[in-house]
């Protein structure tokens, strides 16, 4: 049984109409289907609604059996099946499930739930009649309301459970609201309270979302992927929970990571929400607390390594492959550092792969220095970095870095890396201890005397730009910042550990300690801060600027592979949208109040390089990319139902 929830199927007819008005010789190819449709009796005893019942068993996808596809022409992409692009905002639609929905199931459906927005044509044609009061209010007054609600709240951790019960029963009412406040509730569906969320996990959980793929499903992964009711899946997100944010090992419970990372894909990238699937796979956890706990709700044993480990997760992206096709974009979120580097050199080559903390989090702050040097000057191969923190995050921004110095000087990438320098918990990364490093931080050990303190490599390096990845708060001591500030006009300080409690140094203290001179940014949100009669705004450093827009963009090209080019392109797309008025704030990341657009710009160079580089396989490229971006993105506007 699946379900048909392909709206364009009764776009030009109804379901006696013609089969040839369905079809034309042009349009893309799905599985062939059996189909039996029954028109009940109006007086039929059996069900009250005189509804059309349509079952269809899925056959498997062969070469040789294909069925045209009719939903290309009248969507902004393909496989538009619950009318959910810009391009189709203003066609009526069909609420298909396992039958057309009505009633109480429809009510208690997210995809096609409305409330109170329900019309009256719509209660009568969908035996709501009774089961509603009987007003009917708009989409906009709903979130109105709900906004009233929800600042109701004191405590950040209410706001996201009423968020996600939100998207569990009103999934078009919970993208509005999101889209239409991203600025203040981006915070609540994201960091930092998503990592509060993912340690009470268990013990908040109402609905489980996503798949949860654990040591017992070995061996029975492919078919647990086809038990998601989505067919046309084009981004995963899987954590193995071992990292999560800068709160370590929370096991099964790092699923609000996946869940919130494509609650932002959707909202701030436009991607359907039916093409997105959260993954956690649960090898256990090394976490005794959660061990521990009798409201925890994963596997109650010790993390499995090695052979092990490996075999599951390759089990997992085989399966991947062959259930979605080699387009699906499998992001890897929130891994260890030894799994994650391997894992991104293992399927980079052969899968459609890209991993947030290590590319992501790089191209994002690529962005904010190169918008930086419009409040400097001079350009980036004129800087000496240093970093606090030598992992996914520390390492995967310096190498773009390095890349970008690369590309706009024509130097080689080992010179580029010369300027740049990175402390780890034992200190600078020096030639002296390159035999003990670990393979990804070799590339940047330089010669130089050994030191164990930030404050001493700061004071001996005397960088421009100071960039904090450790994982660890309150690291920018008030010697660091000043020493920063003592050889530096401006200096430029980003501290973009996660959650807010793990911040090397709060806003304030970056504002008081440099006496307001500082170019500073943030992993999570801070409040603006007064300092000598001015004003300061922190800009935030948060990946949901770049990924979202960079996922559709490889979507929308029907791109193979993730190329480090694309990431560059990205940055410098996103450090285009800061505006002078951005610039006079000391911003150099431009507000999320224009994300949409900024995705969309994004979407378009990535797939522009995409196409250059020849790895897109959707044909012909669109003539415009930005406006393909923007008609292909989801819009969260109630349909009309027939």
């Amino acid at each position: 049984m699946i379900s048909l929830n392909t709206s364009c199927f009764l776009n030009n007819v109804g379901i006696s109409g013609s089969s040839s008005a369905l079809f034309s010789p042009n349009q893309r190819k799905l599985p062939i289907t059996s189909v039996r449709v029954a028109a009940l009796p109006a007086n039929s005893g059996g069900d009250r609604n005189p509804s059309v019942l349509i079952e269809a068993t899925l056959k498997e996808m062969t070469d040789d059996h294909e069925v045209e596809d009719p939903t290309t022409d009248i969507s902004g992409g393909v496989n538009d099946y619950y009318g959910e692009d810009t391009a189709t905002e203003d066609l009526p639609v069909t609420p298909w499930a396992t039958s057309v929905a009505s009633g109480y199931t429809l009510m208690r459906d997210p995809h096609h739930n409305k409330g109170l927005a329900f019309t009256q044509r719509e209660r009568d044609a969908h035996y709501l009649r009774g089961l509603l009061p009987p007003t009917v209010i708009s989409q906009e007054l709903q979130v109105k309301k709900l906004m009233h609600n929800i600042r109701q709240y004191q405590v950040p951790l209410q706001k996201y459970m009423a968020m996600m019960d939100l998207q569990e029963s009103n999934q078009r009412l919970f993208y509005k609201l999101l889209i239409e406040n991203v600025e203040e509730l981006l915070p609540i569906v994201y960091t930092p309270t998503v990592g509060e969320a993912c340690q009470k996990y268990g013990s908040i959980l109402h609905h489980p979302q996503g798949l949860f793929i654990s040591l017992k499903e070995k061996g029975k992964i492919h078919e647990v992927l086809r038990n998601w009711p989505e067919r046309n899946v084009q981004v995963i997100v899987v954590t193995d929970g071992e990292r999560i944010l800068g709160l370590g090992d929370l096991g099964c419970q790092g699923m609000g990571i996946p869940v919130g990372k494509l609650s932002l894909y959707t909202a701030l990238g436009g991607v359907r929400p039916s093409a997105c699937l959260p993954v956690t796979i649960d090898v256990g956890t090394n976490n005794e607390k959660l061990l521990n706990d009798e409201f925890y709700i994963g596997l109650r044993r010790r993390r499995a390594t090695g052979k092990e480990y490996a075999e599951l997760l390759h089990e997992f992206m085989t399966a991947v492959r062959q259930n979605y096709g080699e387009k699906v974009l499998v992001q890897f979120e929130d891994f260890a550092n030894h799994n994650a580097f391997e894992l991104l050199e293992k399927y980079g080559t052969t899968h459609l792969v890209f991993n947030d903390d290590i590319q992501g989090t790089a191209s994002v702050v690529l962005a904010g220095l190169i918008a930086a040097q419009k409040l400097v000057g001079g350009n980036l191969a004129d800087h000496r970095f240093l970093f606090l923190g030598a992992g996914e995050a520390g390492t995967g921004i310096a190498e773009l870095i390095a890349l970008e110095i690369s590309k706009q000087t024509n130097m080689s990438l080992e010179e580029a890396r010369k300027n740049i320098w990175l402390v780890d918990s034992k200190g600078l990364i020096v030639n002296s201890r390159k035999e003990s490093l670990q393979h990804f931080k070799k590339p940047w050990a330089h010669e130089r005397e050994p030191m164990t303190t930030l404050l001493d490599a700061v004071n001996d390096i005397k960088p421009t730009v100071l960039i904090g990845t450790s994982g660890v708060g309150k690291t920018f001591t008030k010697e660091v910042v000043e020493a920063m500030a003592s050889f530096n006009k401006r200096p430029i300080i980003l501290s973009l550990s996660n959650p807010t409690s793990q911040s090397e140094c709060t806003a304030e203290e970056a504002y008081t300690w440099t006496q307001g001179r500082v170019i500073f940014a943030t992993g999570s949100p801070f409040a603006p801060v007064e300092y000598g009669g001015k004003v300061h705004v922190s800009g935030q450093a948060n990946n949901a600027y770049i990924f979202p827009g960079f996922g559709l963009g490889l979507i929308l090209s029907g791109s193979i592979r993730v190329h480090d080019d694309m990431l560059l392109v990205a940055a410098e797309a996103l450090a285009a949208e800061v505006t002078q008025e951005n610039f006079e704030k000391g911003l150099i990341y431009p507000p999320f109040a224009n994300i949409r657009k900024i995705s969309a710009h994004i979407a378009a160079r990535v797939a522009e390089k995409s196409y250059e580089l020849g790895l897109a396989t959707r044909l012909p490229k669109p003539a415009d990319l930005v406006k393909y971006a923007e008609s292909c993105m989801y819009s969260p506007a109630y349909r009309s139902y027939r």
